[in-house]
């Protein structure tokens, strides 16, 4: 068995609530094991045996069924999270400062040579973007929702995504992934 941690999109915005235990039951109900849900925010950690492609497809028709709509999931490998968690992507503006948090946008697939050009149209000096494999750093110079960067049209570009501070990822990363 290898360990897993799955991001959901869309928990616990609305009127859709669902507790840290009930995403546990539902992921048991899968037949994971080590079942972990970190924060109210829609991450779970597990131990599974499958590709993280095949995991995420498997608990997105799970989800769908238990939940009733529809939950997009990115699952990344234990070594996964703790790269992601360990990533500089903004070596190159060292020293600069922001009152912004890190963000990382998880996607489904390595974006293409085409899409990381388009992608990289959007770097600026308010929104600071950077790409790895399967991830998209965000640096916004402020707060989120003070940002004028247009991410309906960059996830158009790159396909669904979900967003965390990569800050959280490091704390998954500390708590369920080192050692």
């Amino acid at each position: 068995m290898a360990r897993y941690a799955a991001f959901l999109r869309g928990m616990n915005l609305g009127r859709r609530r669902v507790t840290n235990d009930e995403l546990v039951r539902c992921f048991v109900e899968l037949g994971f094991e080590g079942v972990v849900a970190f924060l109210a925010s829609g991450n779970v950690v597990f131990d599974a045996q499958g590709s993280a492609a095949a995991l995420a497809k498997r608990v997105e028709k799970g989800l769908t069924r238990s939940l009733e709509y529809e939950v997009p999931t990115f699952v990344r490998r234990a070594q996964e999270v703790t790269e992601i968690a360990r990533a500089v992507p903004f070596a190159r503006r060292a020293g600069q400062s922001s009152r912004g948090k890190v963000q990382v946008a998880l996607l489904r697939t390595p974006p293409s040579a085409s899409q990381r050009r388009a992608v990289s149209g959007f770097d600026c000096d308010a929104d600071w973007l950077a790409l790895s494999d399967r991830e998209l750093f965000w640096w916004p110079t402020g707060g989120i929702s003070e940002s004028e960067l247009d991410l309906n049209t960059i996830e158009r570009l790159l396909g669904p995504m979900t967003i965390r501070t990569q800050r959280t990822v490091q704390r998954m990363a500390q708590r369920f992934f080192s050692g």
